[in-house]
C-alpha cells in the first residue's frame, strides 16, 4: 500500500459554530453498563416480543440495511459504539427478531467516542476530538476527547490506527450503510480503495475499512452479496443534505440532479439500484423511503438571519467603515450605470444598534467589477480604492429568507488579520458562498428533494409488491407543525433540547430516540404493505441526548 496521506470527504470539512470553544474534555467513559433503564447496552436481553407478532408476506430471515449516516447510526458528529448499537437499521432488526428475523451483524467501529468529522482540523496536534456532548456553563455542543495519537480508537487511517479497519467476519454483515455517502457512490469500486484515497473518486475510509475487497468491491455489491431476504435502502439523502450544510457551495458538495445517467442523475441511479438489488432474488421484498426537507433541522435554524449584535458606538464605526463603499455604490445610479436605485440600496453595508445581517458574497447578484474599473479609468477612484474593492465586487448584508448554516458560526466574528481589529469575518471581511443560504439555492435544494421523491415513489410504484414506502416526510411535516409528538408516554421535540428533542448535540443527526421514532415509520409501512405485525420500538427504550454536563 502506497504511504496514505488521509484527504477526509466532503463532510469532514463541516465546522459546528459551538465548537469553537474546543473544550477538550476527556468524557469517555462508556455508559455501560448502566441502571438507566433508557440506555440499551450490547449484550442486553431484548425487549419481548408482544403475541400475534407476524411477518406477513414478508421474510425477515436475513435482513440487510443500505443507507448513509441515518441508516449506521451517525449521531453528535461521529459514528461511535452506542450511537451504531442504537442505528436506525438496528432499531429495525431488533423488532425484527418478533417475526422470524435472525442475527443481524455490523461493522463495529470499536470506539467509545468516535472520530468527530464536523471539526477541522481533527486531530488538533497529536488531540483526537470525538463525540459532541452538551458541557459547560451555558451549556453547548463541545466535542470530548476521543484519545491521543499514537493510541486513540477512533482516529480513520489505518496506518495511524490499525483498529480503525474492521477484522470480523465480512462474510456475515447485514448493515451497509456508510455515513456522509451519495447516491452514486454506492455503484464506485473507488468509495473503498485505500491505494488512492481521494474524496474526489468518491473515497471514504468508512466503507473502505469493511469493504469486501478494497478497491474492487462496492457498496452495493456488498450487500447484494449477502443474500437478502428482506432489505430496506434509504440511500440519497447526503445528496442534498450536504450541499445544505456547505451553504449551496458546489465546491464543497455538489447538489446531485434530478436528471442524468447513472451515476451522474439520481433518478436513474436509484432506479439501478433498486433494480439491481431486486434481481439477486424474485421473492426478496423490502423497504424504500422518501426524504424530508432538511431546513427545518436546528443545524439550519440555529442561526438567525441577523446574529451580528452591536452597540450603538460599533455599530456606528462599522458604518462608518462602509461610508466610501456606499458612496461609490450611489454613483451607480447615474448614467453611464443607471443601475435601478432599487438595487443599489439593497448592495449598501448599513449597521444599526442591535441585531444585523452579516456580510456575504452571493454570486446571483450584478458583479460590479467591470463598473468598478470604469470608474477608476475616468478618475472617479484611486487605484488603491479600486484594489480595496475587490472583495466587495458581489456582496451584500444578509437578510430575511436566508438560512445560515451553522458551520457559519465558526467563523462569524472571528478576525481574518489577528493584527487588524477592523477584519472582522462577517463585517469587515465578507463570509464566502458556503456560509449562507440564498433564495434561489435554497428552492434549487427543495426542487432536487422533491424530485428525489417523486423517483422514490415512482419506483415503489413500479415494485408496488415488493416494496413498501415509509412516507418520512409525510411524518415529520406534520410532526413539525404540531412541534411535538407523543409515543409510549413520552414525549418528543424536533429539536436538541433534553429530554424531549430527538436531536442529537450536531443538530442534523438524530439521537436514539429519535431513531426509534422513524424506525416506526418504516414499521408502519412494513406493516401496512405485507400484512405483517412487526411491533414498534418504544421510545422509552432509547436515549435522549444526555443533560448537560459541567465538567
Amino acid at each position: 500500500m502506497k504511504k496514505l496521506i488521509y484527504v477526509f470527504c466532503s463532510a469532514s470539512l463541516l465546522t459546528f459554530f459551538l465548537s469553537c470553544e474546543q473544550e477538550l474534555v476527556d468524557n469517555s467513559a462508556s455508559p455501560c453498563p448502566s441502571d438507566d433503564p433508557s440506555i440499551i447496552c450490547p449484550g442486553e436481553a431484548p425487549v419481548p416480543c408482544p403475541p400475534g407478532s407476524t411477518a406477513g408476506s414478508a421474510d425477515f430471515a436475513k435482513f440487510v440495511a443500505i443507507g448513509s449516516s441515518y441508516t449506521a447510526g451517525f449521531q453528535a458528529g461521529a459514528l461511535f459504539n452506542e450511537g451504531q448499537n442504537n442505528s436506525l437499521a438496528k432499531i429495525l432488526s431488533d423488532r425484527f427478531a418478533c417475526v422470524g428475523g435472525g442475527a443481524f451483524n455490523q461493522p463495529s467501529i470499536s470506539s467509545v467516542n468516535g472520530y468527530n468529522i464536523f471539526i477541522t482540523p481533527n486531530p488538533v496536534g497529536t488531540t483526537v476530538l470525538g463525540r459532541f456532548r452538551l458541557q459547560g456553563t451555558p451549556p453547548r455542543p463541545t466535542p470530548v476527547l476521543s484519545g491521543t495519537i499514537p493510541g486513540s480508537d477512533a482516529v480513520p487511517n489505518p496506518q495511524v490506527n490499525p483498529g480503525f479497519l474492521y477484522t470480523g467476519n465480512k462474510a456475515v454483515l447485514n448493515n451497509f450503510a456508510v455515513q456522509a455517502t451519495f447516491l452514486r457512490q454506492l455503484f464506485a469500486s473507488s468509495a473503498g480503495d485505500w491505494s488512492n484515497p481521494n474524496p474526489a473518486m468518491g473515497f471514504t475510509p468508512f466503507y473502505a475499512r469493511f469493504a469486501s475487497n478494497p478497491g474492487t468491491s462496492t457498496i452495493l455489491n456488498d450487500a447484494v452479496a449477502a443474500d437478502p431476504t428482506f432489505f430496506m435502502f434509504w440511500q440519497g439523502m447526503d445528496d442534498y443534505l450536504l450541499h445544505a450544510a456547505f451553504g449551496g457551495d458546489p465546491a464543497k458538495a455538489p447538489l446531485t440532479p434530478v436528471d442524468g445517467g447513472v451515476g451522474v442523475g439520481f433518478t436513474s441511479t436509484y432506479n439501478a439500484a433498486i433494480a439491481t438489488i431486486l434481481a439477486s432474488d424474485a421473492n426478496l421484498k423490502g423497504v424504500v423511503a422518501n426524504f424530508p426537507s432538511v431546513f427545518a433541522l436546528p443545524h439550519f435554524t440555529a442561526i438567525p438571519y441577523n446574529p451580528v449584535v452591536m452597540a450603538e458606538a460599533q455599530a456606528n464605526a462599522a458604518k462608518s467603515g462602509y461610508g466610501g463603499y456606499n458612496q461609490i455604490l450611489e454613483a451607480l445610479k447615474s448614467p453611464p450605470f443607471s443601475y435601478p436605485a432599487a438595487e443599489v440600496n439593497a448592495r449598501k453595508i448599513t449597521f444599526a444598534p442591535g441585531n444585523n445581517g452579516f456580510v456575504i458574497v452571493d454570486e446571483t447578484v450584478n458583479d460590479y467589477g467591470d463598473e468598478f474599473d470604469m470608474l477608476k479609468g475616468a478618475g472617479a477612484i484611486s487605484a488603491e480604492q479600486r484594489a480595496a474593492l475587490v472583495p466587495y465586487e458581489q456582496v451584500r448584508q444578509t437578510k430575511a429568507g436566508d438560512i445560515i448554516p451553522l458551520g457559519a458560526g465558526s467563523v462569524l466574528g472571528t478576525l481574518a488579520d489577528p493584527g487588524n481589529p477592523a477584519s472582522v469575518r462577517g463585517v469587515g471581511v465578507p463570509l464566502a458562498d458556503q456560509y449562507a443560504l440564498i433564495p434561489s439555492e435554497i428552492t434549487a435544494i427543495e426542487n432536487a428533494r422533491m424530485g428525489y421523491n417523486a423517483a422514490i415513489a415512482a419506483v415503489a410504484s413500479t415494485y408496488s409488491t415488493k416494496l413498501a414506502l415509509a412516507d418520512v416526510n409525510a411524518y415529520f411535516n406534520a410532526f413539525l407543525a404540531n412541534r411535538a409528538a407523543v409515543s409510549n408516554n413520552i414525549t418528543v421535540t424536533p429539536n436538541i433540547n433534553p429530554p424531549t428533542g430527538i436531536y442529537s448535540e450536531d443538530g442534523m443527526h438524530p439521537n436514539s430516540r429519535g431513531y426509534a421514532l422513524i424506525a416506526n415509520i418504516f414499521i408502519d409501512a412494513i406493516n401496512a404493505k405485507f400484512g405483517a405485525s412487526v411491533p414498534k420500538a418504544n421510545l422509552a427504550d432509547y436515549s435522549a441526548t444526555g443533560l448537560p454536563v459541567n465538567p
